[in-house]
């Protein structure tokens, strides 16, 4: 059930994707959303998330679409090159991005986005965190590029739980217990005093930096804990997984660990609704 009624025409596009995608994740997950109220219902933004998982694009649009806005994600160019997935994405209003060296296209177009009034969704970090806990990485910085050029809000998100649904460069999903997907939306990033200032790489490195801060500040309210000091940078410690790694070993474990518990509490509730048939045949 939506919170907030759309406030966009969807389009051809994504009435396909929401008829496909909003009925899976209602089948097999449960939501916390937290803070989602902060949402804009109208004008242009970036929405900055961590990222845990291939599955969370689809959780994030999930509370975005069901709070009223459609979301246009940055994707990497390579998803536009099918005919017919590429004409697909460029229906849903997607913002394709080369690996290498035109990345000032996909940052222009973003701009152009976020100025007509869209949501934009940005992964700061870039990839999947490769941090060992699973906590936001040092990142790159599109998503304070964009709202230092256009002024608009960004509003940091904390999500936890899409790693149970799909681990970490893993294409083996886990459908079923359903996940609990924990979103929290935070107040929009405070950048007035770097605006008036010379886009210098200096001022870009703070507002990036404040981005992620702000994420990490609400990764650590949903779980309950806090961050290392010192974010994990591959450009120092490197990728320990290679390029198309496995993902992050605690993200993994951390999956696996929740779906044994999940299937032990099954367990334990199906021998007390047993032993409580039987006592109440004893009893009779």
């Amino acid at each position: 059930m939506s919170v907030r009624k759309l406030q966009e025409r969807r389009g051809w596009a994504f009435s396909v994707a929401v008829g496909i995608i909003k009925p899976t994740l209602l089948a097999t997950t449960t939501r916390d959303w937290r803070h989602g109220e902060r949402i804009p219902a109208s004008g242009g933004f970036v929405l900055a998330l961590n990222h845990i998982s291939h599955a969370d694009p689809l959780t994030a649009a999930h509370i975005v679409y069901d709070h009223g806005r459609l979301p246009r994600y940055l994707a990497k160019s390579g998803l536009f090159r099918n005919p017919v997935l590429g004409r697909f994405m460029h229906a849903l209003g997607q913002i394709p991005v080369e690996r290498e060296g035109k990345g000032a296209v996909a940052y222009a177009a973003a701009v152009e986005a976020v100025r007509r009034g869209e949501c934009v969704v940005v992964y700061p970090e870039g990839s999947i965190t490769r941090d060992p806990d699973g906590w936001p990485m040092t990142g790159k910085s599109g998503a304070a590029r964009i709202a230092l050029e256009t002024g608009c809000p960004v509003l940091p998100v904390g999500q936890w739980g899409a790693q149970r649904l799909l681990p970490p460069y893993s294409k083996k999903l886990h459908l079923l217990p359903r996940t609990r997907i924990t979103m929290s939306v935070g107040e929009p990033v405070d950048l007035q005093d770097l605006r008036t200032r010379e886009l210098t790489p200096d001022v870009v490195h703070e507002a990036a930096d404040r981005i992620l801060a702000a994420i990490t500040a609400q990764l650590e309210e949903v779980r309950g804990e806090r961050a290392p000091a010192e974010r994990y940078d591959m450009r120092v410690l490197g990728d320990p997984y290679g390029k198309y790694g496995r993902g992050t070993r605690a993200l993994e474990q951390e999956a696996l660990a929740a779906q044994e518990k999940d299937a032990q509490g099954r367990d334990a509730q199906e021998q007390d609704a047993q032993q409580g048939t039987r006592n109440r045949r004893e009893n009779a």
